[in-house]
């Protein structure tokens, strides 16, 4: 047993409806699935920005301990220059033997500023970093906001159904559908 035109026709535009209504149910999934992970990578970028602000507390307190250790040589240098100095019978207060000391302090100074900066600049760069995932945090929440999968579901409906009104009208028009007479003698569509 075969179709007739009509049923075929009838069949044609129900097979484009149940399309249309896979499509939005995909499109809003899929914008569902988008806006978790959006949220999800906002999350995340949330966790980097603080791994990276302890790398900068843990760039400076590195800073202060090399500082510190640099402070203990040089006072262990300049002990023994001290002694050194003072069992050759120098006066330590005057002369090569007081530059010495002062150079020995002057050294120290410029090796301490030189770590301080270099933490500084370290603990900088892992500064920007947590910035940038912060930026990006606020960004996947911004363009996560900004997603509605109802809106995504009736968008992608809304374009199916001029589709399968504009098929429905064609086959309309060209019969596709047949007519048959109400119980009034009115001519209807066979389709309703």
């Amino acid at each position: 047993m075969g179709f007739s035109a009509s049923q075929m026709a009838q069949m044609s535009v129900g097979s484009n409806v149940a399309g249309a209504a896979n499509s939005a149910i995909s499109s809003y999934i899929g914008a569902l699935a988008q806006k978790d992970n959006l949220k999800h990578s906002a999350a995340m970028a949330e966790i980097n920005a603080r791994v990276a602000e302890l790398g900068a507390q843990s760039a400076l307190l590195q800073g202060k301990s090399e500082v510190a250790k640099l402070t203990d040589a040089a006072g262990r240098l300049k002990s023994r220059q001290k002694v050194a100095l003072a069992a050759n019978g120098v006066d330590l207060g005057v002369g090569n033997a007081a530059e010495i000391q002062a150079s020995t302090d002057m050294m120290k100074e410029i090796d301490a500023e030189a770590l301080k900066a270099n933490a500084l600049r370290t603990a900088w760069g892992y500064r920007a970093n947590a910035q940038n995932y912060r930026n990006k945090a606020a960004a996947d929440r911004v363009t996560a906001s900004g997603i509605s999968p109802f809106m995504s579901a009736t968008s992608s409906l809304m374009g199916d159904a001029g589709q399968v009104a504009s098929q429905w009208y064609s086959l309309q028009k060209e019969g596709a559908f047949g007519t048959t007479t109400d119980t009034n003698g009115n001519t209807v569509n066979s389709w309703w």
